[in-house]
């Protein structure tokens, strides 16, 4: 059983990632200062900017990364594990990474993890994204063991892909996590169930960070950034789209306990699919016999 403080960081970061790293900084150390000793940041941390020509030239590769190099200092110097919820990476082929960084509280680089499932996506009002374009998918789920808690590491879009977070809670992750930045027109439709249905049915956390409200390159994200308990219930919640900190008392026990009331990661069994057309099934099955 491990008990832990989390906190959650709503964010609004703009086209600067020198100024993203700022409010970021900022943040982490008012988490730390509240007792956090995990400290999550949304989606985009460093950057959000749509055109893509404009993104490729602010972004920087890995090692030359600021925002990394400051989440790794601060998780060091603070004595915390920090969680980058995402930042934009610059690749060798032109492409861009939508990459999480999970620091430990000596500084070490515990674990990254490339977005998997791409925002491709036409909604209402003439809302359509393509992620695809600018960004290359990952190809690798990811659980961080940490002397915390195991931790599911996942990225906004990924919420609306249920096995991903399974194979996480299969493979003992007891916290499962969605860094997001929501649109606003699918958060307000999608995102309290998608973020509880994930813990219900995994009897895991969910902490999701969030981008909040107006952004410099004219979207607008939804906020409420979210830590929902393995039964779903919610322990923490922003009120709305402003940015600041959300902290709740983690405590990996309440995982063991759903998963024992409700034990469907156990009782899943493998099935088989048949599709009935209307007329042909009772040929089949005269057929059959």
């Amino acid at each position: 059983m491990t008990r832990f403080k989390a906190a959650a960081l709503q964010m609004r970061s703009g086209m600067d990632p020198a100024e993203n790293a700022r409010a970021f900084e900022a943040m982490v150390r008012e988490a730390a200062r509240l007792g956090a000793s995990y400290v999550q940041s949304p989606e985009m941390t460093g950057a959000l900017v749509r055109d893509r020509a404009t993104l490729r030239k602010i972004i920087r590769p890995q090692e030359e990364d600021s925002l990394a190099a400051t989440a790794r200092r601060l998780a060091a110097e603070l004595a915390i594990t920090v969680h980058l919820g995402s930042t934009p990476i610059a690749l060798a082929d032109g492409k861009v990474a939508n990459r999480a960084f999970l620091f430990g509280p000596d500084g070490a680089l515990v674990a990254i993890y490339d977005k998997i499932h791409m925002f491709d996506v036409d909604l209402d009002h003439g809302e359509s994204w393509r992620e695809s374009a600018t960004y290359q998918p990952g190809g690798a789920a990811m659980v961080a063991e940490l002397p915390l808690a195991s931790i599911g590491l996942a990225i906004c879009y990924d919420l609306r892909f249920p096995q991903l977070f399974r194979a996480q809670a299969m493979a003992g992750a007891q916290v499962l996590t969605a860094p997001a930045a929501f649109t606003r027109q699918t958060g307000e439709a999608h995102w309290h169930v998608l973020t509880r249905a994930r813990a219900i049915e995994n009897g895991a956390w969910m902490i999701a960070a969030a981008q909040g409200g107006l952004h410099q390159d004219g979207r607008e994200t939804f906020g409420h950034s979210v830590i929902v308990d393995p039964w779903g219930g919610i322990a923490a919640e922003a009120e709305g789209d402003e940015p600041g900190i959300i902290v709740a008392d983690i405590d990996t026990e309440a995982s063991t306990k759903a998963r024992a009331k409700i034990p469907n990661l156990r009782n899943g069994r493998d099935f088989a699919v048949e599709v009935a057309a209307a007329g042909a099934t009772a040929a089949r099955r005269a057929a059959a016999s």
